[in-house]
């Protein structure tokens, strides 16, 4: 007999991926015993990951939803901004907080960062962009580091405007001596299939009033009175419709996945601290690279390893001659105030960014997962070494 086989991709055969997952047998039994359950739209699997995640963090109450960028939604939705409100946004972080404020109708108005080694947002430049339309500020934890959110906080109660944290690489992480996304007004995660806690695709919403949680409860599904699970087991048969909501929901295999996630997160969260420990060392010796958070000593994700390269070194050619050795890299971010419609739709106005603009072209992400060896960093820092060189070299020639 004969067989056939198709090629459905063109990528390479990675040596050192960017990032992967935990996921193992655990889940996969997880995942089976949901199955053999048939209910898969959210139900008890659902209910349980939404209380031990918000028990993780020491908050009342979570709701989980299909992804980051829902959670953000949620979070523009049930804060009531629309046309003619601004919302203070960093420029270098995913496109999905602008685009969630634009979808509303509002005015995303874009922050500096605060420097190379710290690329969250600048606090002095948000009180700076803070006008009587700002409605709300968003701050992103980039790459699992805190953002100065006490700060922001104060910022947020002395102008009277909301503090959203976008904490989609941060999940269970202490900070102001508080976990984060419960610093804020509204904490937004992300559990794609890239973090540290992945459900595939997923997010959780935490909020600091326990009035708000329940307008994100209710609009995730349609702001409909009762579940497809509470009329099944209460006999009721009828519902209603108290306003106009989404469908946000996640499904009972994703909050299956998440809740062994959330307990392998402990062991994830100390391997990456090794890798990271190792990456810096070897690092350091790369003269002119510099290597974001170095002297940050507290609690942190550590989702991301990136890097600015040396000024003057090609980007594209380090990250073409790290693929042809098998190392996956990436950027984050593009800067949103580059993406045409941004551009086009709200400018940059009078105010500039310099300090993102000067990190933004610099910026590489390393492989950085919890599956990594040791050999793997050295492999990865040696390529990049020697990339560094080349490209040196032929902007010299």
């Amino acid at each position: 007999m004969t067989t056939s086989t198709s090629q459905t991709t063109t990528a390479p055969e990675w040596r050192v991926s960017l990032a992967d997952n935990t996921i193992d047998d655990d889940e996969i039994q997880a995942v089976t015993a949901v199955l053999r359950s048939r209910w898969l739209s959210p139900g008890p699997q659902t209910r349980a990951f939404e209380h031990d995640f918000a028990e993780a963090l020491g908050c009342p109450a979570a709701v989980a939803v299909s992804s980051g960028t829902a959670a953000l939604h949620l979070a523009v939705l049930a804060l009531g901004i629309g046309p003619g409100d601004e919302v203070i946004v960093p420029s270098l972080s995913f496109v999905a907080s602008a685009a969630m404020v634009a979808l509303q109708g509002g005015t995303p108005v874009f922050a500096d960062i605060r420097s190379e080694t710290d690329p969250t947002i600048d606090p002095a430049d948000v009180e700076r962009l803070i006008t009587d339309r700002t409605k709300a500020i968003v701050a992103m934890h980039y790459g699992g580091y805190p953002a100065d959110v006490a700060v922001l906080a104060e910022l947020a109660d002395e102008y009277g405007v909301a503090l959203i944290e976008d904490a989609a690489h941060a999940p269970v992480v202490e900070a102001a001596g508080a976990m984060l996304g419960t610093l804020g007004d509204v904490g937004c995660f992300s559990f794609f299939a890239t973090k540290n806690l992945t459900t595939g695709e997923g997010g959780m919403v935490v909020a600091r009033d326990p009035a708000l949680l329940d307008v994100i409860r209710a609009a995730r599904s349609h702001c409909l009175s009762s579940s497809t699970w509470d009329r099944l087991h209460s006999g009721a048969a009828d519902y209603d419709v108290s306003g106009i909501g989404l469908n946000y929901r996640p499904t009972e295999i994703g909050s299956a996945i998440g809740r062994i996630q959330l307990e392998k997160l402990a062991h994830d969260r100390r391997r990456r601290g090794v890798l990271t420990a190792a990456y810096r060392e070897r690092l350091a010796a790369i003269p002119g690279l510099v290597a974001p958070f170095g002297h940050y000593d507290g609690d942190s994700a550590r989702h991301l390893m990136a890097v600015l390269l040396p000024e003057g070194v090609a980007r594209n050619d380090v990250r073409s001659e790290l693929r042809e050795r098998g190392v996956q890299t990436s950027v984050h971010y593009r800067p949103t105030h580059h993406f045409t419609f941004y551009r086009e739709r709200f400018g940059s106005g009078e105010h500039l960014l310099p300090v993102t603009e000067a990190v933004a072209a610099r910026l590489l992400s390393l492989p950085l997962h919890a599956l990594m060896s040791d050999d793997d960093v050295a492999l990865v820092v040696d390529g990049l070494s020697d990339s560094i060189v080349r490209s040196s070299e032929r902007s010299r020639s």
